[in-house]
């Protein structure tokens, strides 16, 4: 993350406004945050309201924000749930300042590849032998069990996500796929098989 000191920062899918709350107090100028979900804004708008901070209860894909321009676009978790990825990638590029920075995470193509659940293959006492890849290159609609079933997210490759930035005018600046810290390990040991499989991929861009 770059400093937010005096920027303007969107995040889409900003769920329980937690980040955009954590920018103002990393001294951001003003925040907007977006989401689809009316729960999760109401929640915000209580729990996480500031003066600076303004929340907009829409899809991404449909928020209307006019002219105005932000120094940082953020999200997370969020980008594949979309099923038009270079017309977000459009938009959040009109949106942005130059030299403008476009952050997000989603879940990592490995994990997104195969359809259907229980990509871990298991031996008969049920440990873990490896990860199962499959339908890499077909991307589009998966469901998935996420709390609730009939959870749609949409799979794309590696060089689809990166290619489409380019192609849009987006300078590449890293590519991070996440694994766990020593205390995190500490706490939640099972998090040794991210070292096996990434779970997410985050990306920066700057326009």
């Amino acid at each position: 993350m770059p400093s937010l000191a005096d920027k303007t920062v969107l995040d889409l899918g900003c769920g329980f406004g937690h980040f955009a709350r954590s920018c103002i107090d990393q001294g951001a100028a003003k925040v907007v945050g977006i989401d689809i979900s009316s729960n999760m804004i109401t929640y915000a708008e209580t729990e996480n309201s500031h003066q600076n901070i303004e929340y907009i209860c829409a899809p991404i894909e449909e928020a209307d924000l006019g002219e105005r321009k932000f120094d940082l676009i953020v999200s997370s978790l969020a980008i594949h749930y979309i099923k038009d990825y270079d017309r977000v990638v459009k938009k959040i590029y009109h949106l942005l300042r130059q030299h403008g920075e476009f952050i997000f995470s989603i879940e990592h193509p490995i994990v997104t590849a195969r359809k259907g659940m229980g990509n871990w293959v298991k031996d008969k006492d049920g440990e873990k032998l490896h990860w199962a890849v499959d339908h890499y290159q077909l991307e589009g609609e998966r469901g998935r069990h996420w709390v609730i079933d009939g959870v749609i997210t949409y799979h794309r490759t590696i060089s689809t996500l990166v290619n489409t930035l380019i192609e849009n005018g987006f300078i590449l600046e890293k590519i991070v796929e996440p694994q766990s810290t020593d205390y995190g390990l500490e706490q939640m040991p099972k998090l040794i098989n991210e070292q096996r499989r990434p779970s997410f991929l985050v990306i920066k861009s700057k326009r």
